[in-house]
């Protein structure tokens, strides 16, 4: 396996991930795969967030790297046994422990102190008040390592270690793969070509009606933007950072945004 990459997250959570919790997760590594394409991703393999990680990353073509709580000569849990063995295509299995380990228990608190080790930044998806995923992210903050966290609902069980992590600011707060890239100060590399309205724009139909807005009317914010193109702001934000990624637009302040 390759673990000299220029970006390496991972990404921990519950193992009871709720549907909030694995939309968070595809969507950071869809968002991460169009503007870094060479990340790698670093997770447990175990139940909920972590096999959403691994999937994701080998569906947007990032590779991706285990850490394991037991030796090489099995896989647990034994139905992500074809999800590990995907994973030595791109990526790769790694532990500390010889063959005949099993999974015990405090296997897994061990293995956390290098799941937060491999990484540049460790993101907690979900997490309740007590759990793994949180001892990975304490032993991340004790390396002076970044850590990040998905906000959750304050009534939310699943999310209570995320918003705990956060008000203790031992993570910052991020909802997407363009929060944590600025947080991160990763250098992006930006299209620098000069873009005139669609007629140099080659993209889908939904960012092309966007940049003929923008072109339009130069400076736009976002609401306005959301009006004239009739758009749910959810789906025209991701448009607008992919845009912003490769270089067409750029975001002023206040939520404004114009053509490069």
């Amino acid at each position: 396996m390759e673990l000299e990459s220029k970006y390496i997250l991972s990404l921990v959570g519950t193992r009871n991930a709720t549907s909030y919790g694995k939309d968070c997760t595809e969507n950071l590594i869809q968002e991460l795969s169009q503007v870094l394409p060479e990340v790698l991703i670093v997770s447990g393999l175990a139940y909920g967030i972590d096999i959403y990680a691994h999937r994701s990353s080998l569906k947007c073509n990032l590779p991706t790297v285990a850490v394991l709580a037991h030796g090489l000569d099995r896989i647990y849990p034994y139905v992500h046994r074809q999800v590990a063995v995907d994973m030595l295509e791109k990526g790769g299995l790694l532990t500390e422990f010889p063959s005949g380990t099993n999974p015990d228990k405090p296997n897994f608190v061990k293995r956390n102190r290098i799941v937060a080790g491999l990484s540049d930044a460790t993101v907690v998806v979900e997490s309740a008040s007590k759990g793994g995923s949180l001892i990975t992210a304490d032993i991340a903050f004790s390396y002076g390592r970044d850590v990040f966290a998905f906000p959750g609902k304050t009534k939310d069980l699943q999310s209570q270690g995320c918003n705990q992590l956060i008000r203790k600011n031992k993570a910052g707060l991020i909802t997407s793969a363009e929060d944590l890239i600025s947080a991160m100060c990763w250098d992006i590399k930006r299209k620098k070509e000069v873009v005139q309205g669609q007629l140099f724009f080659e993209g889908d139909e939904e960012s092309g009606r966007v940049m003929n807005v923008l072109h339009t009317s130069r400076e736009t914010h976002i609401n306005q933007l959301v009006q004239d193109l009739q758009m749910p702001v959810y789906q025209l934000s991701g448009i607008l950072f992919e845009l912003e990624m490769n270089g067409y637009i750029k975001v002023l302040p206040g939520n404004m945004y114009q053509l490069v």
